[in-house]
C-alpha cells in the first residue's frame, strides 16, 4: 500500500484528504415522529457500517400520566424485543418549588440480568400535561458485534410528572454475542402521543475527535 506524503509542514496548509479519510460528522440514518404511537422502532441501517449508533430524542411527550419512557433490543430484525440487559442508573432532581433537590442512584430503575425494558426516565416518571416532554440521548457501541456484550449510555432532562426537573443518568450492556440490529422506544404505558427520534451512525475516529 502506498504512503500518501502531504508537502505541507502544517496541519493549517493542509487543504484537502484523501476521500478515505471520514469528514468528522455524525450520519444521519433515520427520522422517526411519533404522533399517538404505541411504540417507535428502528429496524433498518443498524449494522457493522458504524462503530456506534446515536438516537436523540427531541421534545417527546406521553398520552399517559406517571408512565416510564424505555427501550429495548433486537436480534430478529425487531420480531421481538427482549435481550438480556444489566445496567446501573442514577438521577439528579430539583423542584420547581425550590422545595427538594437531590442526587442518588436508583434501584427502581436498573436491571440485573433482565429481559425488561430498561427505563430512560430513571428517578421519575413522565407527565402528560401540555408541556411535559423529554429530551435526550442514546449511544449504542458495536452493536453488530458478534464477540463482545454491546454496552449503551443514555441521558436524559425531563420535567416530570411531580413538577421536577429531573436529569436521568443511565448505563449498561446487552449481555449477549448476538448482533443487534432493531431498537424499539415506548411508554411503559399508552402512546408516545408527540416527539421525534432521530439515528445517526458514528465512526470510532468521529468519536474519539
Amino acid at each position: 500500500m502506498a504512503i500518501i506524503k502531504h508537502g505541507n509542514n502544517a496541519l493549517s496548509n493542509i487543504t484537502s484528504l484523501p476521500s478515505a479519510i471520514p469528514t468528522g460528522k455524525p450520519v444521519l440514518l433515520s427520522t422517526a415522529t411519533a404522533s399517538a404511537s404505541a411504540s417507535v422502532s428502528f429496524t433498518s441501517n443498524i449494522d457493522s457500517t458504524y462503530d456506534i449508533y446515536k438516537f436523540e430524542f427531541i421534545n417527546i411527550h406521553a398520552a399517559s400520566n406517571n408512565v416510564r419512557f424505555q427501550f429495548q433490543g433486537s436480534t430478529n430484525g425487531g420480531s421481538s424485543y427482549g435481550i438480556t440487559i444489566t445496567s446501573t442508573a442514577f438521577a439528579a432532581e430539583h423542584n420547581e418549588n425550590d422545595a427538594a433537590a437531590a442526587l442518588a442512584y436508583n434501584v427502581n430503575s436498573d436491571l440485573a440480568q433482565s429481559t425488561s425494558y430498561q427505563h430512560i426516565t430513571a428517578a421519575s416518571t413522565l407527565g402528560n400535561v401540555n408541556d411535559d416532554s423529554l429530551s435526550g440521548f442514546l449511544f449504542l457501541f458495536s452493536p453488530s458485534s458478534t464477540t463482545y456484550v454491546k454496552h449503551f449510555i443514555c441521558r436524559a432532562g425531563f420535567n416530570d410528572s411531580s413538577t421536577r426537573s429531573m436529569d436521568s443518568y443511565v448505563a449498561g450492556y446487552f449481555n449477549s454475542t448476538s448482533a443487534i440490529n432493531a431498537i424499539n422506544f415506548q411508554c411503559s404505558s399508552g402512546n408516545i402521543d408527540a416527539g421525534t427520534i432521530k439515528m445517526y451512525g458514528i465512526s470510532a475516529w468521529v468519536w474519539l475527535s
